[in-house]
């Protein structure tokens, strides 16, 4: 009976098929190896990341330096005068010095320890508050005069530098230095008044003068600081952005969930590919059809399983709406340009796209076939070329993973990679089934479809996950809707556009040119 089934589901084979498919040409994919992933981030990762949201970046550079700037410019100035005092020890204390202590040397330590606690008895209200009095002036007191004046002892000297900073550079001159005449006072006679006079003198051997200049703000210093901080902001704002976006950008962001994942193709997004015949028969010398025919050498590796004849191409993506039935159509087309003998064979029971992509008649297919209502000569189709094949899904059914699963299905997969070259299933996203995966079981994989904006990096991290689980291999991934003005970083997109662009004499035609650049504004 089985027997009878099996040829009852013979499928047509192409009369002009090759036995063999094309392995010519050897180009290498784009693959990060395990090496690479362990370094972490490089360079070349962050100036992509940086790239990648260089709006963000550039934002938060401006409003850094925009802020400084303005804050800068807008702030009050205020200007800085310093009075200078040398510390000695008093003359007229000399035989009491003599008494006290037994040499010069040990009267230095001695006014070296003093002078450590002079920049806070600057402070205080004992020294502050007679100047306050003299200034005649009832808004100033002797807390705001602390807040105004700051005093330093220069390492290993006797100086003590007496800084006021005021609003008004003859105000703040003539502070500091009535403020060093009422510290000296305080030191020479009223700090150590135990009926003697003290063995430390400060001298003033430095007025301050009226400063012409301002002391802050620092306009070239804060704009310096902004800029600097700015940059450093701005990258690590497009860090957080690029670590906090939900949805794929780049090839990168992609390999940062498969480090070790090959990518077997990158296609553009443009509006050649919403039509409903493939690129490879529309514009076949076009830059996509020859990322496709790239994709098709990057393929053309995979090799058949358990001596079958053709190889098994199974594609699906981690989530809908990703352009996993337009690469199977556009890839299925390239394959068959080559001379090869190609079925493609929607799977999607669920959401069924292939005939509607491809503009055929779509109401008899697979789903007919595995519930035995029609026999496989009776849907497949051929399409463009007597060596490709179409085999559509039929209408939408409620039990597809059951029909997938059976009997009938496995026996008509066997029986197309004997008779075909490449057999090409477009399946179910995994986040709807995963009969990807049992398909993959029955070659030796699948092909991962992403979409720049579109894929979920969730979406695209649990659906690698669970192959891996079943041990099915990835072939590849192909990346999809890529973002053109950035195909330097995507591999020879940018470079096909620009040569098939130009005219006889290399040089680039203005007709390309405006269609080009129209084609991208179409895309954003």
């Amino acid at each position: 009976m089985a027997e009878e089934q099996a040829q009852q589901n013979s499928i047509l084979i192409p009369e002009n098929r090759t036995d063999a498919a094309p392995q010519t040409q050897n180009v290498v994919l784009t693959e990060r190896t395990e090496s690479d992933a362990d370094e972490g981030m490089t360079l070349m990762d962050l100036i992509r990341i940086v790239g990648k949201h260089m709006f963000t970046a550039i934002l938060v550079f401006v409003l850094v330096v925009v802020g400084v700037t303005a804050y800068t410019l807008t702030a009050q100035k205020k200007y800085t005068a310093t009075a200078q005092l040398f510390a000695s020890y008093n003359n007229t204390t000399a035989d009491a010095l003599d008494s006290s202590v037994s040499s010069q040397s040990t009267a230095g330590t001695y006014i070296a320890t003093q002078l450590k606690s002079y920049p806070d008895l600057v402070k205080t209200e004992a020294v502050l508050q007679p100047v306050v009095d003299n200034l005649g002036n009832s808004t100033i007191t002797a807390d705001d005069l602390a807040t105004m004046v700051t005093a330093t002892n220069p390492t290993d000297t006797y100086m003590l530098n007496v800084a006021v900073e005021a609003t008004d550079p003859a105000l703040s001159a003539q502070l500091a230095n009535e403020i060093s005449q009422s510290l000296s006072r305080v030191v020479s006679s009223e700090l150590y008044a135990s009926g003697k006079k003290s063995m430390v003198k400060l001298s003033v051997v430095q007025k301050a003068k009226t400063p012409v200049s301002q002391s802050s703000p620092n306009t070239k210093l804060n704009i310096a600081v902004a800029v600097v901080a700015g940059i450093v902001l701005g990258i690590f704002a497009a860090l957080v952005r690029d670590l906090l976006a939900r949805k794929l950008q780049d090839i990168m962001d992609l390999q940062s969930i498969d480090p070790n994942g090959s990518v077997a193709g990158v296609i553009p997004k443009d509006d050649a590919l919403n039509g409903t015949k493939p690129v490879i028969v529309t514009k076949p010398d076009g830059a996509i059809a020859e990322e496709f025919r790239r994709m098709r050498t990057n393929l053309s590796f995979v090799t058949s399983k358990d001596g079958d004849k053709g190889r098994l191409i199974v594609i699906t993506s981690s989530m809908p709406s990703e352009g996993k039935t337009t690469i199977s159509c556009n890839l299925a087309a390239a394959l068959a340009e080559n001379g090869a003998s190609v079925l493609l064979i929607d799977a999607d029971l669920r959401h069924p796209s292939v005939a509607k992509r491809l503009g055929l008649e779509g109401n008899v297919g697979l789903a007919h076939v595995l519930s035995n209502q029609a026999s496989v000569k009776d849907v497949v189709q051929r399409y463009w070329k007597p060596n490709l094949h179409i085999m559509p899904a039929g209408p939408r059914i409620q039990n597809a993973s059951v029909l997938l699963n059976s009997r009938i299905m496995h026996e008509l997969v066997h029986q197309a990679v004997q008779q075909y070259d490449y057999v090409i299933i477009d399946t179910t996203p995994m986040s709807v089934a995963n009969d990807a995966a049992v398909f993959g079981q029955m070659g030796n994989g699948v092909v991962m479809v992403s979409a720049r904006g579109v894929t979920y990096k969730s979406a695209l991290r649990g659906a690698v996950n669970e192959l891996r689980e079943l041990d099915v291999p990835l072939l590849g991934y192909v990346f999809n809707l890529a973002d053109e003005k950035h195909g330097r970083g995507y591999g020879n997109y940018y470079y096909y556009g620009s040569y098939y662009n130009k005219g006889e004499y290399g040089k680039e035609d203005s007709k390309s040119r405006k269609k080009h650049r129209r084609s991208r504004k179409r895309g954003k």
